[in-house]
């Protein structure tokens, strides 16, 4: 099956002729990353097989480690999922996402860094202004923010997921104030008209108002919230979106006639199906969702906030929570043996490939990966 590396290392070059002038530092990182990731370029270590009778050769070259490449994500997901369990509380969570309208969107594309740290401290912002406010909650809050920027086809519609316990710290930290009901956290009308009126104060300090159509000032912004049980299905959705890239390689179907066939998942049937752009049409769109360097997709507020850490566990303590489970020690040797995939002997490291590596000989298999018993 195709993968993106394969795109990028067919029709890359040609993408970076015609934009020259226009590609973010960020997205030719991305792309060299991609490209070359888990090749000879990457370096890495030769194994032999131990056992005389085969003597077969195993190069594993080296991953890249790039955050939007779809090959280095997965074990990164785990990790954070299981350190997002210690801050689930034992209440109910909501679910809050704050959309940025259509009309921002190319003014979004275009400046990321700016808007998307908007967009984070403005929404973020209003649910906390609200949570605070005694006809809802009348306490401190906790939220994970993830900011999320494709949609099912891949297409640009950048918005945030707060994940948020149904409650908060008492002013004086002497009680937990549940929200009113399971069905119900904050008014997201108001949350909206808070949203808009804080995101186009923090616009005006920068230089992009003016490009602003006038009428987004005029529309409802979209925010939903809905209920979504202790919170551990939603923390599993969003760890998709934290380390998950745009378009993962097993939906790539084909590549044919300069052309991209990929799965897409229909969001209103819930069914798969086929779409095709043209490969330099297909590139932009991944690439638009490739985050400015050192970007902070992940962000922590209320109760949550790093600073907070003794207010959460003062809510801890009040709801009766357990305490947070301990990290497991790091062992020496914890690797599993690697081994020969021909006759399923023991590998022995040979040599470390330095970057740039070399290809392997003839008489050697290249591998991204090596074999584990």
């Amino acid at each position: 099956m195709p993968e993106l590396a394969d795109i990028f290392r067919r029709y890359g070059r040609q993408y970076r002729e015609k934009y020259a002038d226009g590609i973010l530092p960020s997205h030719l990182r991305a792309m060299r990353d991609i490209e070359n990731c888990r090749t000879e370029s990457m370096g890495g270590h030769l194994y032999r097989c131990d056992n005389h009778a085969c003597g077969h050769y195993v190069y594993s070259y080296h991953s890249c480690k790039n955050r939007h490449c779809p090959k280095c994500q997965n074990d990164q997901a785990e990790i954070w999922l299981n350190k997002q369990q210690d801050k689930l509380l034992p209440v109910q969570h909501f679910l809050v996402t704050a959309t940025l309208p259509a009309e921002l969107r190319s003014l979004a594309r275009s400046n990321q860094k700016t808007v998307y740290n908007i967009l984070f401290k403005t929404s973020a912002e209003a649910i906390l202004k609200l949570a605070r406010d005694p006809r809802f909650i009348g306490g401190e809050i906790g939220m994970t923010g993830v900011l999320h920027t494709w949609d099912k086809t891949c297409g640009y519609h950048p918005h945030v997921h707060y994940l948020v316990p149904a409650g908060g710290l008492s002013p004086d930290h002497s009680e937990w104030r549940a929200a009113r009901s399971n069905n119900f956290l904050i008014r997201v009308e108001l949350i909206s008209a808070i949203f808009k009126a804080k995101f186009r104060d923090e616009l005006k300090k920068t230089g992009l108002f003016n490009l602003v159509p006038a009428e987004v000032w005029q529309k409802n912004w979209v925010v939903h919230c809905e209920p979504v049980g202790s919170g551990r299905e939603a923390a599993i959705y969003l760890a998709r979106y934290v380390f998950r890239v745009a378009i993962a390689n097993n939906r790539i179907v084909s590549i044919d006639d300069d052309c991209i066939t990929f799965r897409c998942l229909d969001a209103k049937t819930g069914k798969w199906y086929l779409k095709t752009r043209p490969a330099l049409d297909f590139i932009h769109r991944f690439l638009q969702h490739v985050l400015p360097k050192s970007f902070q997709k992940v962000r922590y507020y209320g109760l949550f906030a790093h600073t907070n850490r003794n207010l959460l566990e003062v809510a801890r303590y009040i709801l009766g929570a357990p305490l947070p489970s301990p990290e497991p020690a790091k062992t020496e040797n914890a690797h599993p043996q690697l081994c020969c995939p021909k006759c399923n002997g023991a590998l022995r490291l040979v040599e470390k490939i330095p970057r740039p590596g070399r290809g392997p000989p003839h008489s050697a298999t290249s591998r991204s990966l090596p074999y584990y018993c």
